[in-house]
């Protein structure tokens, strides 16, 4: 028996490849699924299931492409529905693999459909689960994203205490534990580094799991804190239950070099959004008049889904030398599909070719600290919720800003004035000042290394509160 993690940590997701006797199961696989084929191909083993732990929200699964070229079964848990051939299980029906045995059990509570499959191996033993937005490390899925009009979340949440009590809790203690998503998803709210663990351990530390917690507290702290999924979510849920093109498809389409003409024509023509996913040093440095920056070494695809409001925009991309067919498999994890070319040359060529480009204003924070004390400044904090309320600067003109909302609140600040602004380390607040400069908002100056930098001068901060206490 084999089974690898394939962790992706742009979107904190782990896929897994299961092994037995030549016969392989995908669980949750990525969009781009020729990896998956190459590896059962080099151990001269062929994929027999595709498990679905339940329909995801936050990624294109690549279920559907992996399906076609291997003739491999797709299973969903009970109740699933979809427009393409699936097999749909009952609870506790068992799949063999070779000599290894994955059972299905039915934990809704994140989703209706969301399903845990338990490995047992060829001895008989339970040896491990894989849980997708059931159970995470150190904590348990939102149960906000299937609500329909006869279910609130409170119920949800409900159904997912019942599934964690009289489905996970039940099994050994030595089961391991195989999540879909580890820091850094936005489907739980504190999820931990670690992307592997033991259930016994899960069960002494894990706050959902607490011994003797009733139905109503787990409800009322599972529910706590949740912030609003992002905009993209439902888009991709749907993408996963109705299908979609095959990503060979999207690569080649995004894949195609263009000329600065070329890239200008199609930006007016198609209405097209110019998605910079350079450095951010490079970006204030010098970029396309009206584009947007989203850069390849942040967390780039989760951004992308929060901010382009349209999943199916005309995507132009400006690129590092060498990341052109990257950044369109990254995109389409999202469902962003439809990227029609990128710059060749990128800004080098733009600028041969005598075409304008414009900077944004950066600060460094010793030399921003002068200006926060002589006289009143604007600052726009983009962090998120809890980064702001656990430690921020003191001022009366200091304003949180959180880039996740910035379409919904843009309204709150004036053209008119200038705005410094920072994040915790300069990724997210290049990004808020390219979307505001995009938009109309001339006066804006980005504080170099963010809050991280500005901690280190002698200007005022609250106390700091540990974000887990919020």
């Amino acid at each position: 028996m084999k089974i690898e993690q394939i962790y992706t940590g742009c979107l904190a997701q782990g896929a897994y490849y299961i092994e037995s006797e030549g016969e392989v199961a995908i669980i949750d696989p990525l969009r781009e699924t020729q990896q998956y084929v190459d590896k059962a191909n080099k151990e001269n083993a062929k994929i027999k299931y595709i498990f679905e732990t339940h329909f995801h929200a936050d990624f294109v699964s690549g279920h559907i492409d992996l399906a076609k070229k291997t003739g491999a079964t797709i299973v969903y848990g009970p109740g699933a529905e979809t427009t393409y051939d699936i097999h749909t299980a009952k609870d506790n029906e068992k799949f063999k693999l070779g000599k290894v045995t994955i059972k299905v059990l039915h934990t809704p509570g994140h989703t209706l459909e969301s399903s845990t499959f338990l490995l047992i191996d060829e001895n008989g033993k339970e040896h491990a689960i894989f849980s997708g937005d059931t159970l995470f490390l150190g904590d348990v899925g939102r149960p906000d994203l299937a609500i329909k009009s006869n279910l609130t979340k409170e119920d949800l949440a409900g159904m997912l205490y019942d599934s964690l009590r009289n489905k996970i809790m039940t099994l050994p203690d030595d089961v391991i534990v195989y999540p879909a998503h580890g820091a850094g998803s936005a489907c739980g709210k504190n999820l931990s580094k670690e992307t592997v663990g033991i259930l016994g351990e899960q069960k002494k530390t894990n706050y959902a799991l607490r011994a003797n917690m009733t139905r109503d507290e787990f409800i009322k702290e599972v529910l706590t804190g949740i912030a609003p999924p992002p905009q993209y979510f439902a888009k991709n849920a749907m993408m996963n239950k109705s299908g979609y093109d095959a990503f060979e498809t999207v690569l080649k389409k995004g894949d195609t070099p263009l000329n600065p003409e070329e890239f200008e024509a199609l930006a007016n023509n198609e209405n097209a959004l110019v998605l910079d996913v350079r450095k951010e040093k490079d970006f204030v440095n010098g970029h396309i008049p009206n584009s947007i920056f989203i850069g390849l070494n942040g967390s780039f695809a989760p951004w992308v889904g929060a901010l382009i409001t349209d999943i199916k925009q005309p995507i132009l991309l400006i690129t590092p030398e060498g990341k052109e067919k990257e950044t369109v498999t990254r995109l389409s994890r999202v469902g962003y599909d439809n990227t029609l070319g990128y710059l060749k040359g990128g800004l080098d060529a733009w600028k041969a070719a005598g075409k304008d480009i414009e900077t944004i204003s950066s600060i460094s924070a010793d030399k921003f600290s002068e200006k926060f004390k002589n006289k009143d400044v604007n600052v726009l904090d983009v962090r998120k919720d809890g980064e702001y309320k656990s430690e921020h600067l003191v001022g009366d003109h200091v304003q949180h800003f959180a880039l996740d909302y910035i379409n919904d609140n843009m309204n709150t600040i004036d053209k008119n004035k200038t705005y410094y602004l920072h994040c915790a380390g300069g990724y997210r607040s290049v990004i808020a000042a390219s979307i505001l400069k995009a938009r109309g908002f001339n006066n804006l100056v980005d504080i170099a290394g963010g809050f991280g930098a500005l901690k280190n001068t002698d200007l005022p901060t609250t106390d700091y509160v540990c974000p887990s206490t919020l």
